[in-house]
């Protein structure tokens, strides 16, 4: 079939240096690599993509400056308030603290130029040279979880006989990306063929949230939505981020700066200001909305990230088709030192790590992953970038910085399988959402749709039975 139109991934340029990283930390990257939507520091900029985290200023355009390199924050933050750890004084040994900064959070040392560990506790760099001291728990102390909004699993009520295994559970479940016309500037869109039904997955990721909250409450569980609509939740566009975007442009030591770009096959449209505006829009201006949505009115005891994956596929005007399918699913962590050099990224890190997110997120990440493999029949990805670390035992199980892991101070899973512009999920999505089985692309199937809902229900359901023993 010929392609009609479609936007290619936006490109993450992790190659970049300092603070132009940034920018794409947000969601992961998948043009090139198919990686969940970026992360921020994983700026998606592979500094701090798409494939999906800071304290949060309002809705509306922040007051502080969008830039204070004197306070080192990545794009759009605010001054994180170092106070609020206070709370996680003496909770966390020194042996527990330095595990998950080796194995989870800051492989490779990411974490030695910023913060140091000696007998007194840790000693954190803050902003400038000031530095926040954590003491320790002792080694043989009864694990104490500081307070935060979020409820451990295993610390809810055990279940009385014949209870749902998500009763009093609270899910938010966050559609990745924005979809309708929001979808081509994303480059999250693309249509093989004149009729054809457009692959955006903005679209693709609310509908397979509807159906999944129908499921989880079948579970017993209370179900809220991040976005249930295709309208930004960011009250700024990109005409309020030009200022920032062209200073962000300027201190990449570009000499030549664009005002605007021609369309998605110019290759140069990284270097203007509308593209970079845009970036700053959908993939931090929105993910940091969310954020606040979730930290300050939601509450959730866990985030489930629903996104579809995606493969390079070329020229935007004849999209192509590949012969690869997958599946992996993300925890956070694995920050870089260049990423953890950010004030904001930084705090960001600590507050998953000393609430114990990890503790929460992998176990249902690996039961997830187990329900989507057997239903999907996808093998795992393979990252072979450094923005990604193996974590765990299950081959589908990986650690990233990604905006929205970050910023959303609970558990979070963050769920990538099928790869969209692979002929199996083409036809998939040709077929649209249907009950029961068709023959698609040579097999009787659920829709799409319906077997990633029902697949992750099933996964988080088993999580919650095995912690709440």
């Amino acid at each position: 079939m010929e392609p009609v139109n479609s936007f290619p991934l936006r490109l993450c340029r992790a190659a970049l240096p300092g603070a132009a990283a940034f920018l794409c930390a947000a969601a992961p990257m998948r043009a090139q690599q198919p990686q969940p939507s970026p992360a921020e520091p994983e700026a998606h900029l592979s500094m701090p993509e798409a494939h999906l985290s800071m304290p949060q200023a309002p809705l509306s355009m922040p007051q502080a400056p969008l830039f204070m390199p004197q306070a080192r924050l990545s794009a759009l933050a605010t001054e994180p308030d170092w106070t609020s750890l206070e709370k996680y004084q003496g909770k966390m040994s020194r042996q527990e603290f330095t595990n998950l900064l080796d194995t989870v959070y800051a492989p490779g040392g990411a974490w030695k130029p910023t913060i140091e560990i000696d007998p007194d506790g840790a000693h954190i760099l803050t902003s400038g040279t000031n530095r926040w001291l954590l003491h320790f728990a002792g080694e043989d102390a009864t694990v104490i979880h500081a307070p935060t909004y979020w409820r451990p699993l295993a610390e809810l009520p055990k279940l009385p006989p014949a209870a749902p295994p998500l009763q009093g559970v609270t899910i938010a479940l966050d559609p990745g990306h924005l979809g309708a016309e929001w979808a081509k500037m994303e480059e999250r869109w693309f249509q093989i063929g004149a009729g054809t039904i457009p692959v955006a997955e903005g679209d693709m990721t609310l509908l397979t949230a509807r159906l999944l909250a129908e499921k989880l409450k079948q579970e017993g569980a209370g179900v809220l939505f991040v976005r249930n609509s295709n309208e930004p939740l960011t009250r700024l566009r990109p005409g309020d981020l030009r200022d920032a975007a062209r200073l962000q442009l300027q201190r990449q030591g570009l000499r030549f700066i664009r005002d605007k770009y021609d369309g998605p096959a110019d290759l140069l449209r990284m270097n203007s200001v509308q593209w970079t505006s845009e970036l700053l829009f959908y993939r931090t201006a929105e993910i940091q909305a969310r954020a606040r949505l979730v930290n300050e009115t939601l509450k959730p005891d866990l985030v489930l990230c629903l996104h579809y994956n995606a493969e390079a596929w070329g020229d935007p005007k004849r999209p192509r088709l590949v012969e690869k399918n997958h599946m992996h699913v993300l925890v956070n962590g694995s920050y870089a030192a260049p990423e953890l050099a950010f004030d904001d990224v930084r705090y960001g890190m600590l507050v998953k790590l000393l609430s114990r997110c990890y503790a929460e997120e992998l176990p249902v990440a690996e039961h997830v992953a187990a329900s989507l493999a057997q239903a999907t029949g996808l093998p795992p990805y393979q990252y072979t970038t450094p923005n990604a670390t193996r974590v765990g035992p299950n081959p589908y199980i990986w650690a990233r910085n990604l905006l929205a892991n970050r910023l959303y101070q609970c558990p979070v899973v963050y769920i990538e399988p099928y790869v969209m512009n692979s002929p199996e999920v083409w036809d998939r999505v040709q077929a649209g959402d249907y009950a029961g089985r068709r023959p698609v692309h040579g097999k009787m199937r659920e829709s799409i749709f319906r077997e990633y809902a029902a697949a992750v229900a099933e996964g988080v359901s088993e999580a919650a039975l095995a912690l709440r023993k």
